[in-house]
């Protein structure tokens, strides 16, 4: 008989955000995802002394995952012994690859399950549980719980930024902590490749590095900068066992026809074009460059597919296939001529054959094909699985037409995207993706039949890394949001209710903090609008989570949940500081967030603060100065840098200060360069134009760039303002001779007259 394997737990601990206790606590406990039934049942179980016992080995791997996840949020550690009262026990009885039952009785806990996973799904939900416990006891309940969808995914974008290996654990613990379970490893594109390919080399000796744009790509001492990284196969080899251990599957991306430049770089026999890239590219944005359709191509492909599946296990290979520009293809007489040898129609169809010949080569290996929902434009194999970007659309057009599909919208479940409009969001794409937003996001087309919609595997977030240069603001930009996947992925979408989510998301965090881990908390300050009103200050206010009800206090203390609960716009006078937290009832859900009121504040703007002339790609884009220490983040829309102060108030101004920075402009947009015109500059290097009312108003203050010019980083300018009678639409934009250095506004201050 197998050796028993047993722990003991003497967990006395607490973490903010606690549950209420008894009944009301077991019908809504603060899990997350939260589970597929719950029913309460009478009294309590003291955990403090208990034991946990497991016998088989995937009993066994459970119970470590929990005394691991106990010990990382402030637990003892746990010691061997017998007769435990926490039990892992297998019961094939209970149905479903993934499904566990938990029973909290007063006497011990027993978690079931009739695979591994979902012994290991229980720990997860135990450890939460546990965790959220001020008193050392947790209510009694039956979870019965299995997912909604079977892929539950993040995609890790490592080609444009690269992550240590330190870095993808990490995440796949926080995955597995939530219940995700697919880690889609996008491993190669234009900026970089990123895993180590035996029989060619040069695609990590070339292809792995690139020279940053901008002033980045050159250090203190004039020298070019270096920057890039690859995997070791020993590397992948442990991140994919240490997956597997948690249960999260790790589907490898290799693009295909397009984003090839790194590629092509290293070998570039490899190119349609006639004058192929030499070295990766350090542009974001959509390059030109893709593979050739030569036999010898399709050779390279499938070594490099055969050394991928010898690193990757799952069922899956994600081969890209979106945004393949087909100038390249057009001007390729092999790629015309192989148009009609194949008999087809034009250059989207060759991509379609491209495609499922790759796929065709996967399938004779045992694997199955996965690839943006561009892959649609061909005959791809019936067993070819469409990961939908443009909206949910590809999704519904791949079920429809009998392919599995995986719901992953563009810009819904984009992680780059911004999650409110403070100043202290981090880099990223410009649309405002908020919390409630995101967690709303419909997964399941109502215009398929229920055949269809059997289709629809799952769901995934992207982490696309153009703009996070740091691990610090790829955590910020994951996370909570990641964990609201989880739930969207796990719960059946009838059972999701944002404002009843939002009551345990604080559980959640309370989780995160304990272990030390990071996630983006600007979402939970308030943001603050400070208007003159007389000799006083209208302070305006906004949550940027739809959530609890905004305290605040006027007199420096700490808002509570019986202080005022803002409700319109606060007339106060100079000097008195503000405070302000929201509160879900009783509990704190915000960040807290203070300011001393000033008249200066009524004069002064974040750019992020101020209206955008136009937003064609509105962006986050950071600054690329070399210095040591936190980088500038600017707010504009990269077509058009322009931006309004609607009713800014002039009366009794003089002057304007202007901080100003400039960011290179390595953004590949094709064609559309041409639509960026700019005001024609006075000087060298250009000006910042002040107009006044509207975008072609008249303008009246013209502040040379020149001293700025050659400083990246943030730069202070003065202008003097001709006097005004009253509030005036002002119009910020550069003159400049070209889009590269593209400046930006950070902040902008009116000067009155002394």
């Amino acid at each position: 008989m197998m050796r028993s394997f047993v722990l003991v737990a003497a967990v006395v601990f607490g973490l903010a955000c606690g549950p209420v206790s008894g009944e009301a606590e077991a019908a809504s406990p603060p899990l997350l995802p939260l589970p597929a039934k719950v029913e309460p049942q009478q009294g309590r179980f003291d955990f403090r002394h208990a034991r946990i016992a497991a016998t088989d080995s995937g009993e066994r791997a459970a119970a470590r995952r929990l005394a691991d996840l106990l010990r990382h949020t402030g637990a003892p550690q746990l010691a061997a012994s017998s007769g435990g009262r926490i039990r892992f026990r297998r019961n094939s009885a209970v149905a479903g690859a993934e499904a566990y039952r938990l029973t909290v009785t007063p006497g011990a806990v027993t978690i079931e399950a009739g695979t591994d996973a979902g012994l290991f799904y229980g720990a997860e939900t135990l450890w939460q549980l546990i965790a959220a416990s001020k008193d050392g006891t947790i209510a009694a309940m039956v979870i019965d719980d299995a997912p909604a969808f079977a892929w539950r995914g993040l995609m890790l974008d490592s080609a444009r930024h690269f992550q240590s290996a330190a870095f993808v654990k990490v995440l796949i613990d926080r995955m597995a902590a939530d219940k995700l379970n697919v880690l889609h490893w996008h491993l190669t594109d234009d900026q970089g490749w990123r895993i180590p390919i035996d029989r060619y080399p040069r695609l990590i000796a070339v292809g792995a590095w690139r020279r940053p744009a901008g002033a980045a790509g050159t250090d203190a001492q004039g020298h070019p900068v270096r920057y890039g990284g690859f995997y070791t196969k020993a590397e992948i080899r442990e991140i994919v066992a240490y997956a597997a251990e948690r249960h999260v599957t790790i589907v490898p991306e290799i693009e295909m026809p397009g984003h090839a430049t790194a590629a092509i770089a290293a070998y570039p026999m490899l190119a349609a074009a006639a004058d192929p890239a030499k070295v990766p590219g350090a542009d974001w944005g959509v390059y030109e460059n893709l593979f050739n359709t030569e036999e010898a191509t399709f050779a390279f492909l499938e070594d490099v597919l055969d050394e991928v599946i010898d690193l990757f296990p799952s069922t899956y290979i994600h081969v890209g296939g979106d945004e393949a520009v087909k100038a390249q293809w057009i001007a390729d007489p092999r790629a015309q001529a192989r148009i009609k040898a194949l008999g087809l129609r034009n250059e989207g169809e060759l991509q379609g054959w491209f495609i499922a010949r790759i796929g065709d080569y996967l399938a004779a290996r045992g694997r199955k094909i996965v690839g943006w929902d561009e892959i649609l434009e061909g005959h791809v194999p019936p067993s070819a699985t469409v990961m939908s970007w443009h909206g949910i659309e590809g999704g519904i057009v791949a079920a429809k037409a009998g392919h599995d599909a995986v719901l992953s919208p563009s810009p819904d479940f984009y992680l780059d995207h911004m999650q409110s409009m403070s100043a202290d969001e981090p880099p990223g794409r410009g649309e405002v993706i908020d919390w409630k937003s995101f967690y709303e996001t419909p997964v399941l087309p109502q215009r398929l039949s229920d055949g269809e919609r059997a289709h629809i595997l799952g769901v995934q977030a992207n982490l696309w890394t153009e703009h996070m240069r740091t691990g610090e603001i790829m955590e910020r930009q994951m996370w909570p949001r990641a964990a609201m996947l989880a739930e969207i992925a796990w719960t059946a979408p009838e059972r999701r209710q944002w404002d009843e989510f939002a009551a345990r998301l604080p559980a959640e965090l309370a989780r995160e903090k304990a272990m030390g881990i990071g996630y983006d908390r600007t979402p939970l300050e308030a943001l603050g609008t400070f208007t003159a009103a007389g000799d006083r200050i209208a302070a305006s206010l906004e949550q940027p989570v739809k959530a609890g009800t905004l305290h605040y206090t006027t007199d420096g203390s700490a808002p509570l949940a019986s202080s005022p609960a803002y409700a319109a716009p606060l007339t106060l006078a100079p000097g008195t500081v503000l405070r302000t937290r929201s509160f879900l009832g009783t509990e704190p859900f915000g960040e807290e967030k203070g300011w001393t009121l000033s008249a200066a504040m009524t004069r002064t703007r974040r750019a992020s603060q101020l209206e955008l002339c136009s937003r064609a790609v509105p962006l986050r884009p950071e600054d690329d100065a070399p210095a040591q220490g936190k980088r500038a983040v600017f707010w504009g829309d990269i077509f058009h840098p322009c931006w309004i102060w609607r009713g800014a108030p002039l009366a009794g101004i003089a002057g304007l200060t202007a901080e100003v920075g400039q960011v290179p402009f390595n953004y590949q947009i094709g064609a559309d360069l041409a639509k960026l015109v700019f005001d024609k500059p006075g000087t060298r290097a250009g000006e910042l134009l002040v107009r006044l009312d509207k975008a072609d108003g008249p303008i009246v203050a013209r502040v040379p760039l020149g001293e700025a010019a050659g400083n990246p980083g943030v730069r202070t300018l003065t202008a003097v303002l001709p006097v005004q009678a009253g509030p005036h639409d002002l119009y910020f934009s550069f003159a400049q001779p070209g889009p590269d250095p593209l400046w930006m506004l950070d902040r902008l201050t009116l000067d009155p007259a002394r």
